[in-house]
């Protein structure tokens, strides 16, 4: 998810390591947070596999700012990434975030439709985050009152979820 959200980043426009880390960081570091350790390791992985350029250019203060620019080869690995995420990019929900975030920069929108399509899809199944003999239970069902918030939470988001998902798909296939 670090290099789909470095690649997204980069497709709106050129940014320099701290930007992008800051942009990064407010996707998904409250649940994830990007260390320098992870990041700068990973743009340089992009910059070797010709994803990434970059150019140095004079910083405010005197020192030089590592600019970071996407390429043709990483814009089409954007919208691989988009086109077929990978199942865990579609069931967990803070990389599908990720995902969402970005999905404005697959150009068809019947691509865009399919990959929402994937998330209704999982979100329909019934789950939980706790099972009795093999079967879920339901927030009516739990005697413990935390776990029922839990539980309660989590049914009010997916509904509201589903129902924005609906709403999106019907808008992108009138107008694709």
């Amino acid at each position: 998810m670090l290099e789909l959200s470095i690649l997204g980043f980069l497709a709106e426009q050129p940014l320099h390591g701290y930007e992008l880390k800051e942009r990064i960081k407010a996707l998904s570091g409250h649940v994830r947070p990007v260390s320098d350790g992870a990041l700068y390791p990973a743009i340089t992985r992009l910059i070797k596999a010709g994803k990434l350029d970059e150019h140095t250019e004079p910083g405010a203060s005197a020192a030089p700012r590592r600019i970071l620019s996407l390429t043709d080869k990483g814009r089409e690995d954007l919208l691989e990434r988009l086109r077929h995420p990978k199942q865990v990019e579609i069931t967990d929900q803070v990389r599908f975030n990720t995902v969402l975030s970005f999905l404005r920069h697959l150009p068809d929108r019947r691509e865009q439709a399919d990959v929402l399509r994937r998330r209704l899809e999982f979100l329909t199944m019934p789950t939980s985050f706790f099972y009795e003999g093999g079967k879920p239970v339901r927030a009516e069902e739990a005697e413990d009152l935390f776990r029922q918030g839990m539980l309660r939470v989590a049914r009010a988001t997916g509904e509201a979820e589903r129902a924005w998902l609906t709403e999106a798909v019907a808008r992108l296939d009138r107008t694709s």
